[in-house]
């Protein structure tokens, strides 16, 4: 090996390397930031509910919630949109519209969060509360996450502007893995015999679980940690409620609101710490994607 493949190989590795390092130095800053919340509240700080910076008690369980909540309901409506607008257009309508509703979808992603946040404060969350609320209520009433009164600012609102904004990734992502699969694979299907369903079922989907597994996770992370749009119509009240209607907080909220306001030690170890959950649970997620396209892909 010459001299310059030896330098090469040693700046490659540099570059290689400030990932994981950026990731640990991340990691031990939030932690060192946070111990004086950490020490004071210990593991009771996950499962409280107080939130009161006067008397310096706090508690993260109604942001974790609202957070996973939120996610929760974006993927329960963007999943199956997405993965219907990417079968659509790359599976039943190839054709120039196909590109250009494909085109429209990745528009979506070009807009800045805090515009989907005006438009869901004057648009969604009044049309929420008028329409959407009262339907589900009436639908479902009999359940405890679909009682209560209506409210434009709600857990319910705050995920479908989530669902909307990765809309785009999901779809993009899924029509990229459909596209990917060698169309030979859909010619011996129907060369069978099979119907469009059949083919698509067999010999699209499976080779494609994985890649579409990765794009609903991809999903999942910009769910949990989409600020602005969500801290203008999620709320913003620190309580766990079992209605969907109810107003909720998420972590990326409640920090971006009042890091700037924590007058005290302790408050700013706390969000400090907010923001530490908020990695771990970003990790977690992203580690659970590894494993489960892992998983995926030794069955095939």
């Amino acid at each position: 090996m010459g001299q310059g493949d030896i330098w090469f190989k040693g700046f490659i590795f540099a570059f290689a390397a400030s990932i994981p390092l950026l990731l640990v130095s991340l990691v031990v800053v939030l932690f060192f930031w946070a111990w004086p919340a950490i020490i004071h509240f210990g593991w009771s700080f996950i499962f409280s509910s107080a939130w009161d910076p006067l008397a310096d008690n706090y508690g993260a369980l109604p942001f974790i919630y609202g957070t996973l909540v939120s996610s929760l309901i974006a993927l329960l409506i963007a999943v199956p949109l997405g993965l219907g607008c990417a079968i659509f257009i790359s599976e039943i309508y190839k054709s120039k519209t196909g590109e250009y509703i494909a085109l429209m979808v990745e528009l979506l992603a070009a807009i800045p969060s805090v515009v989907y946040g005006l438009w869901g404060i004057f648009v969604l969350a009044p049309f929420s509360a008028a329409y959407i609320q009262p339907v589900l209520g009436g639908m479902f009433g009999f359940l405890p996450l679909f009682q209560g009164p209506t409210s434009g600012p709600s857990l319910l609102t705050g995920g479908i502007i989530l669902a909307i904004m990765i809309l785009p990734t999901i779809t993009a992502l899924s029509r990229e893995v459909l596209q990917a699969v060698p169309y030979s694979l859909r010619e011996s299907a129907m060369a069978l015999g099979a119907t469009r369903w059949e083919t698509f079922k067999v010999a699209v989907f499976g080779p494609a679980r994985s890649g579409i597994i990765g794009a609903i996770i991809l999903g999942l992370g910009r769910a949990l940690g989409e600020t602005m749009a969500v801290t203008m119509v999620i709320g913003n009240r620190p309580r766990v409620s079992a209605s969907l209607f109810a107003p909720a907080y998420s972590l990326a909220a409640v920090i971006a609101n009042e890091f700037a306001e924590a007058v005290t030690e302790l408050n700013l170890a706390v969000l400090i710490e907010l923001a530490l959950i908020l990695l771990v649970i970003t990790i977690a997620v992203n580690g659970l994607a590894r494993y489960l396209v892992w998983q995926t892909t030794l069955k095939k």
